[in-house]
Order: C-alpha cells, then structure tokens, then sequence
C-alpha cells in the first residue's frame, strides 16, 4: 500500500493525458500567456493586500517585503518554467508532483491548490467589492453595508458575526465571470487583454501624479520598531512577505492554461518569467509612492489605494482613476483564478483522482464546463460569507506549499529522468531549487503559526476525501494492476 500512495506517473503519459480522453483547445500565443499572467499577478497585491501589510506588519519597509516576496517567486518561477515546457499540461503543480513524488503528494498538493485558487477568486473579490462601493458611494449610490460586507469576520482568532447579511456585489462578480469561463477561454483571454491595459494605464498614472505628493518623512523610521510577534521591525517585513506573496500567485495560473497554450516549449517560460518580472518593478515603484502619500497606518482599509489618495484632495480625480482601475484589475484576477481552478479538477479528474463530473468538457465551447459551474458556486459562497484576511491567510499557505514541492520535484525529476528534454532548464539547479524551497517553507510558517488549526483541518478533509475516493479510482493504479 505504501508503494501505491507514492506511484509516479510516467512523464510520458502525463504529456499524453488519459486516452480518449476529451481535449482542450490549444489557442493561446506568447503574448496572450503573458498577460494571462500579469492580469492575474497586478490586483490584490496593490489595490488590497499592500495596505494591510505596511499597516500592520511592515511600515514603509513593506518594500522589502515585496522584494522578499519576488526572490522567493522568482527562485519558485524558474522551476514552474522547466516544468511547463517538458509537460505542457492543465495540472500545473499538481500534475508536476504526480510525475515526480507520487500520487499521494500530487493530491495533498492538488488540494491545496483549492486554497491558492478557488480561495483566492473569493479574496480578491471581496476586495473587489469594497472598491466597487467606494467608487459608486463617490456618485451618491453605495450600497448599505449590510448588503457590501461578509456577515462574518475574524477577531483574535475566533469568526463572529458583523451584523451584515451578505457581500452581494463579490458574489455577483463571480457569478459573471464564471459565465464567460463557461463560454471559452480564448473570449476570457480577451477580455482580460483589454482588461490588464486598462489597470496597466491606471498604474502609470497613479505613480506619475502621486509620486509628486510624496512626503519622505512618511518613510521615516523606514523599519518601525517591534511591538510583537509579526508586528514591526524585521521579523515584520518577513510576516509582511507572507501577506504579500498572495499578490505574486498569478504568474503560475499561467501553467494551468498550458493545455490550451500553442507552443507551450517556448511559450510558457515566457509567459510565468515575463509576467513575474513585469509585476515585480511594478510593484515596488508602486509601494514606494503608496506608502510616500500618508502614514503607513492610516493604510489598514480594503482600499488603501482609496484610502492614500483621500488625504490629498487635489487628487481626488486620480482616486476616482484608481477605482476604476482596482475595479477592472481585480476583476482580471477573479477570472484567471476561476479560469485556473476547473483546468486543475479537470487534470485530477482524467487521473481518476476527483469523480468524471470534473473531467467532462463542453462539447461546443471546448471547456471544463462542469468543473467551472462547481468552482464559481463555492467561489461565490466563500465571498459573499468570509473575510478577506482569512481567506488570504489560506491562499498564501496553500500557494507556499505548492511552489515548494514545485522547487523539489525539479530536482527529483533532474536525478531520476535525465533524458527527458527539457526546453527550458534551470540554471544552477541545485541552488536555486533548495533555496525556493527553504524560502516557500519559511514563509508558509509565517502564516501557519497563527491559523495552524484551519490549515490542519483542510489537510484532514482533503485526506479524507482521496482515501473514500481517490486512492480506490486511481486510473494509473487500475491500468498498472
């Protein structure tokens, strides 16, 4: 038994897929991949997620958090990058741990991308939302926030109930963009290309009119002092690190459309390592300003973008910009994510591993339609009930632990299939894939020293569900028996 939780798949049959099985339609090009990559990549991290870390964790050193945040993508990248080009299939990690470490670690790994994607859809839009109110509030018609807010909320570790009924417009959101994933991946392609330059064009201008209002002494001290666990001073960047890191997770959504790409050989690292570059020099310039426009702790709020750029009435036509920017780049972020999540069901369900409903495609639009209908339904649940810092706390474990077996599997793949050819291959190997796993590691324990219990419980479920049904319809057990 403990031989068949640990059987690889041959690399061979996982580029070939399940015989017979339906096909995605391959219509994606370079360019399209790499904005596949930087819509997912550019939303959360400046519109959302900054503010909450240089507020609570960072100060102005939230800089160094995204640099930090961008080595560990960048080591973690490189190896998604030789990985996509030698199996240039949907699975992303899941299907790299499954020709590498085995079955039993593919899925504990395929589960936890259910965090980095089908959480991270919920998270961004409720982030989504608190833009969305804001820019229609600015007109005179935001809604009440009872009707714009999770009825539940986090408060020294326990959920208790806010009073509000539900996020209506987060659930909304992704009910739309669960349509058109329906419908074809080469339409939601599209519609995201238009999508990224609108929040591209926001970005430039935010950065070259605010950058003129920055006050340095708002950098000063630049590393606050520690006031606890997590909270300042250095082991602050680094928990700050942790938060940020939700705001990289795109650049490997472009490895679950590999199914769909043309020339994933060469497509493919251009799209993870050019999307993960861009974002990168864009979110530190990003910062900088940000943090350069206010106190770092007026910056705590769902839209501190928003937020900045009230205290500087002369910029309030920028703030009305930058929500419409937030509101289209966040939206971009929803659709990759609910575009990644049903292609890594789909890959799991032709292994036999999640039930055929998974594996069906739409006879017409080419797609995971089942699949796509499942995620967007849960997708919409968890926004419209959670907070968003919860959800980005489950999102950053699941990604951490992800892109570590990522890491690993490169050099398991490396000793035990050399004569594999590999399009792309990772330069100096051994340094970079030991050093993205102990960084991925040690920021996943950031995060999981304070919600250990719900990554714990998550780990059970998932456990649960593979020993009742993915280890007895296991495809690649049934054929070697």
């Amino acid at each position: 038994m403990f031989k068949d939780l640990f059987a690889i798949k041959p690399v061979a049959l996982a580029t070939a897929g399940a015989g017979g099985a339906p096909e995605l339609q391959r219509t994606l090009g370079a360019r399209q991949l790499l904005l596949l990559g930087v819509g997912a990549i550019i939303g959360a991290g400046i519109f959302v997620l900054s503010g909450h870390a240089a507020a609570n964790h960072a100060g102005p050193a939230v800089l160094l958090s995204f640099v930090l945040a961008g080595i560990a993508c960048a080591l973690a990248g490189l190896c998604y990058a030789e990985f996509a080009a030698m199996l240039p299939v949907s699975g992303s990690a899941y299907s790299y741990a499954y020709a590498t470490l085995g079955e039993s670690v593919a899925w504990f790994i395929g589960w936890n991308l259910v965090l980095e994607y089908l959480f991270a859809a919920s998270a961004v839009a409720v982030g989504w939302s608190g833009y969305l109110n804001s820019f229609l509030a600015s007109f005179g018609m935001g809604l009440p926030e009872w009707l714009a807010s999770a009825p539940l909320s986090v408060v020294d570790g326990a959920l208790v109930h806010t009073g509000a009924l539900v996020n209506l417009p987060a659930v909304l959101l992704i009910a739309g963009l669960s349509g058109l994933c329906y419908v074809g991946i080469r339409q939601s392609a599209a519609i995201n290309g238009v999508i990224v330059a609108i929040k591209v064009a926001v970005i430039v201008l935010f950065v070259a009119f605010a950058a003129g209002y920055v006050m340095p002494e708002h950098w000063t001290p630049f590393i606050p002092e520690n006031e606890g666990p997590g909270k300042f001073g250095i082991e602050g960047v680094v928990r700050g690190a942790s938060i940020i890191f939700f705001a990289y997770i795109g650049f490997d959504a472009v490895s679950t459309a590999a199914g769909e790409a043309k020339d994933p050989q060469r497509t493919m690292p251009i799209g993870i390592l050019g999307s993960l570059a861009v974002c990168t020099v864009i979110y530190i310039v990003f910062a900088a300003v940000l943090t350069g426009l206010v106190p770092y702790t007026e910056l705590g709020t769902p839209k501190p973008v928003a937020t900045a750029l009230e205290g500087h009435p002369e910029l309030a036509w920028l703030k009305t910009a930058v929500e419409i920017g937030a509101i289209a780049g966040l939206s971009s972020v929803v659709l990759v994510m609910l575009m990644g999540q049903p292609r890594i069901f789909y890959a799991m369900a032709q292994d036999g591993l999640l039930p055929k409903l998974f594996g069906r495609v739409h006879p017409r639009h080419r797609t995971p339609h089942a699949g796509t209908v499942v995620v967007g339904t849960v997708a919409a649940l968890l926004a419209g009930f959670l907070p968003i810092g919860l959800l980005g706390d489950l999102v950053s474990m699941g990604t951490l632990l992800a892109f570590a077996t990522v890491c690993i599997g490169v050099l398991v793949l490396r000793h035990t299939r050399p004569d594999v050819p590999r399009p792309f291959r990772v330069p100096a190997v051994w340094v970079i894939s030991l050093s993205g796993t102990v960084a991925c590691l040690y920021l996943f324990w950031q995060v999981f020293a304070e919600h250990w219990e719900l990554m714990a419980a998550w780990t059970v479920i998932g456990l649960v569900i593979y020993a009742v049904y993915g280890y007895r319809n296991s495809r690649l057990r049934s054929t070697a028996a």
